[in-house]
């Protein structure tokens, strides 16, 4: 049984950022309504009960990540910021024995509001840390280098938020469940560009998915 949960996260390099809102004006003729005589209102309730059972879920704290130029050098430029608390988050009252649920990151291209050519997902990197401990039921993922970064030995992890990269895991949900039921991560993340990238402001989608796998 695979749980698909997506949400996501905007990242953007502030270079020379800034936000334009634009309102457009407009008018227009209407009828003359009748003069109101009289008025009532309707509540409208309803009740939503419970999923049965509980479920696995996803949130994030915030829908933004600002980042912004620091340690650059004479061969890059480079940026950093934080990724908002993802949280997992398992109320089911009956896990499955034999499964394990993961969260993974994978970021788009870093799109210039002012049509500048875009900064490809493999110069966005991070590094996972729990924010919730516990003894070793969940575990962070590995930090992932960017493009700009020398390969490490003996294996090279310098690819960047291309593909999906592990933010944290729960090698057994059952356990995961049991000793706590709620487990948050985050991330630092660091964006690396040519040192003659063009200035601007610039956006990427980093999308966010929680899954649950058998073994």
């Amino acid at each position: 049984m695979k749980i698909t949960k997506g949400t996501a996260v905007r990242c953007t390099a502030g270079i020379l950022g800034g936000v334009l809102l634009a309102g457009v004006g407009s008018t227009a003729a209407f009828a003359a309504w009748p003069d109101e005589e009289d008025s009532s209102g309707v509540d409208v309730k309803v009740d939503i009960a419970p999923v049965a059972g509980g479920a696995l879920s996803l949130t994030v704290d915030g829908t933004e990540s600002v980042l912004t130029e620091t340690g650059s050098t004479a061969t890059y430029r480079q940026f950093t910021g934080t990724l908002p608390n993802v949280t997992v988050t398992d109320t089911r009252t009956d896990v499955p024995a034999g499964v394990y649920w993961y969260v993974t990151g994978q970021a788009g291209d870093f799109t210039g509001a002012a049509g500048q050519p875009s900064i490809t997902p493999d110069h966005l990197g991070w590094t996972p840390a729990l924010v919730t401990t516990g003894n070793g039921e969940v575990t962070a993922g590995d930090a992932v280098a960017t493009s700009k970064d020398d390969p490490t030995p003996p294996v090279p992890n310098n690819v960047g938020l291309v593909g999906q990269e592990m933010l944290q895991i729960a090698l057994d949900s059952a356990e995961a469940k049991a000793a706590a039921g709620q487990w948050t991560a985050n991330a630092d993340l660091v964006l690396k560009t040519d040192v003659n990238v063009a200035p601007g402001s610039y956006t990427s989608l980093l999308t966010l998915s929680l899954f649950e796998d058998a073994y």
